[in-house]
Parts: C-alpha cells; sequence; structure tokens
C-alpha cells in the first residue's frame, strides 16, 4: 500500500482526534534591510474541527527563508537565493498552500514524524517483557507513528531571535497509549535559520515511562524548484558503504549489503556522481504495481558513534543551477527516498501536479524496525532520558 493511500485514508480523522509560488515564478525581491526580527505568525487555514493554524516564516537578509506550519511542525517551503544577482530565491521543498490539503491527507510533506518514523514490522513490540500493539497503517506494518501521528498533531509554537538568527520551537505531548505506545511524551522540534544559508532541525523528547522513539523530518527536496518536476539528472552522494535490504512490505531483513556494484551505490569516491535517475530506471517497477519501484532505504553511515558528533550524511546536487544541499547529522542511518508513490494526484504550491519522482527524501534516523534487532542502535527511552536529534541543511545556491 502506498504511503498517500494509507495518509488520505486516515487524515482527516487524525485531525479530528487531535492530535506560494511556483519555484520558476518570481518571488518578492530581498529588501536593502538587514534588520533582523522573530519569525512572524500569519493565518495558514482552518483543521476540519475548527481550530485555526498559524503558517510561521523565520527570514534572513540574502533571500533565505524557510515557512513552517504549527500541524504537524512541517516545514512548507524553503527558499533559496540565486546564485546570480538581482535572480529569484527557489523553493525547493514540496508542498501546499494552504493547510487544509494538508489535513486531507499527503505523503508527509516536510513534515515532523514520530514517535517512531519509518517502519515497525507487524506494528508489534515488546519492552521488559511486556508486549505493545500499534497501528497497522501501512499493510501489516506500523509506519511514521500510525493513524495519527506528530505529522497531525497540532503542535504549540514559541519563536525566539538570537542575534541575527531566528528559531521556531515547536512542541507537542503525546499521552500514554496514544498509537499504543507506551509513556506520556513530550516532544519538540526547533527550526532554524541563519544567515550562512543553514537550515538547522532539533528533535527531543521526554518520557515517563519506558517507551521507544525515533522521530523524522521527512521534506521531499527538488533543488531545480519544486515544481521542476522528475529529480533524475540530480546527483546524490550518501557517506554509506551498506544499506538495510528490505522485505516486500519494506521491513528490514536484518543484513547490511554493500552498496559497490549495486543501484545503491551513491558513494562520494564514485566517479562521475551517481543520478538519482540511474537509481531509478535500474529498479523498475514491477509488473503487478505492489512495488513502484526506485530507492526506500536506509543506509548506515560511515564512522557512526553514540557520542553526538555530526557527520556529513548526504548531499544532493543539481548540475544545472549549481545548487547542492549537503545534510550533517548525529544519527547513524539515512532513509533515502525517490518520491516512487508520487503519482500526479496532488497539485501543489502554485498549481503544481506533483508527478512520480517529483522529489527526494533524506531522512536522518535509527535504522527502522531497530525494535527488533538488539544489536542496531536502539530507539529506546526511559524516564530521566532524553532523546536528541539534530540534522544540518547546509545549502550553496
Amino acid at each position: 500500500m502506498s504511503r498517500f493511500a494509507v495518509f488520505a485514508a486516515v487524515g482527516i480523522v487524525g485531525v479530528l482526534l487531535g492530535g506560494v509560488a511556483r519555484a520558476a515564478d518570481p518571488q518578492p525581491a530581498q529588501g536593502s534591510s538587514t534588520a533582523m526580527h522573530a519569525p512572524v505568525a500569519t493565518p495558514f487555514g482552518t483543521l476540519p474541527d475548527g481550530r485555526t493554524v498559524n503558517l510561521w516564516t523565520l527570514e534572513v537578509p540574502g533571500g533565505w527563508k524557510a515557512t513552517i506550519s504549527e500541524y504537524g511542525a512541517i516545514l512548507t517551503s524553503l527558499h533559496v537565493p540565486a546564485k546570480e544577482a538581482g535572480g529569484a530565491p527557489v523553493d525547493v521543498v514540496l508542498g501546499f498552500d494552504s493547510v487544509e490539503p494538508y489535513a486531507k491527507g499527503h505523503p508527509y510533506f516536510g513534515a515532523t514524524c514520530g514517535r517512531v518514523s519509518n517502519r515497525i514490522a507487524k506494528g508489534a513490540f515488546e519492552i521488559d517483557g511486556k508486549a505493545y500493539t500499534l497501528a497497522t497503517n501501512n499493510g501489516v506494518n506500523h509506519l511514521h507513528g500510525g493513524n495519527v501521528g506528530f505529522d497531525k498533531h497540532l503542535w504549540k509554537a514559541v519563536p525566539h531571535l538570537a542575534g541575527n538568527t531566528p528559531s521556531l520551537e515547536l512542541t507537542t505531548v503525546s499521552p500514554d497509549g496514544e498509537e499504543g505506545y507506551p509513556g506520556k511524551l513530550t516532544a519538540k522540534v526547533v527550526y532554524t535559520l541563519n544567515p550562512a544559508g543553514e537550515l538547522i532541525v532539533d528533535m527531543s523528547a521526554t518520557t515517563d515511562a519506558a517507551t521507544i522513539v525515533n522521530m523524522v523530518h521527512h521534506s521531499y527536496w527538488n533543488l531545480a524548484g519544486q515544481s521542476s518536476g522528475h529529480v533524475g539528472p540530480q546527483q546524490l552522494t550518501v557517506n554509506a558503504d551498506t544499506y538495510l535490504p528490505v522485505d516486500d512490505g519494506g521491513i528490514p531483513t536484518g543484513a547490511l549489503a554493500k552498496v559497490e556494484g549495486t543501484p545503491f551505490d551513491f558513494c562520494p569516491e564514485r566517479k562521475p556522481a551517481g543520478t538519482l535517475a540511474a537509481a531509478i530506471d535500474a529498479l523498475p517497477a514491477s509488473a503487478d504495481g505492489t512495488n513502484p519501484g526506485g530507492v526506500d532505504h536506509n543506509y548506515v553511515l560511515r564512522g557512526w558513534k553514540p557520542d553526538g558528533t555530526f557527520r556529513k550524511a548526504a548531499v544532493l546536487r543539481d548540475p544545472a543551477s549549481g545548487r547542492q544541499m549537503e545534510i550533517l547529522t548525529d544519527q547513524p542511518g539515512v532513509q533515502v527516498y525517490t518520491g516512487n508513490y508520487l503519482d500526479g494526484t496532488l497539485t501543489g504550491k502554485g498549481g503544481t501536479v506533483y508527478g512520480k519522482h517529483g522529489g527526494l527524501c533524506l531522512e536522518t534516523q535509527k535504522y527502522p524496525d531497530s525494535i527488533h534487532h538488539a544489536d542496531w542502535p536502539s530507539t529506546r527511552l526511559d524516564p530521566g532520558q532524553t532523546y536528541r536529534h539534530r540534522m544540518i541543511h547546509r545549502f550553496t545556491k
């Protein structure tokens, strides 16, 4: 079952339970003022249950601008300034112009996913000998926190300004038993945009009972611009020698496979750099349509240690514009997803129709289904501990 099909079926229910323009179009010119201000809120729409949602704008001189929705703690746009003087900034994130399409159901565009992102086999796990059953919203498996994950919560937002750097702090509380998870979990996401062109996403959580946590930022990137279509010409490097093969349900088999000599090879040493099109073409959809083809796998990052050190995870580059995004993280893995389930049924910002492979997700995280693999980095969180996850998106325009 596709990510979108699952999401559309439960989107409105999730809301009730609580939980811009085309890139190629001209954007407003950056003013000459260098005065800084905290993030500004504007109305973004209304949820089916009547709650109103704000959209927050983080902006720094030079043309850098990010917008974030309180609903789902979603990054709805990120404008990267043009290389040439006087050029229009380009929005490189897929999404919608108002909250209503997000609430109807979408494939996690820009969302904060949790408690546990990615998949958990059979929607079941044990902690200290006690069994827990989760929603199975992806076939027989659990995906991205279930029917009412963090992507459907209405988060509380608090703006900040430190010197010349604006940030937005968003918090939500997941009650004990929500979606089957044990413990009351308090989660936080902080988006920071700095004048160097870095978008920093900090995720953290605390609990009052033993539970599992693996939060993810789930933007769909297209460095040619969100309205530009297929990401095939763009080049990707991933700082990993191995990846996790999966079964027909997207659950890791437990093996670690070498990427060398396979369509999954995005090693930095590869010359020329691997294109997304080459991998997509080498991994075609199945004849019966059950497998959409493309990449949707977790990569094991080189040299990771549980010491909080930031390491380069991936670099995405658009050769036509020269625009580049580097991702650094303190997490052990990154899920590479080539937008395989996008099918042209969603109309996004500025009337853009999002077709198959119209965006690329680079989701830093602990490995999918880690709760069933004792030798993998643990997703367990106990009272008195703080879950932390940072990713830095560093742009070259």
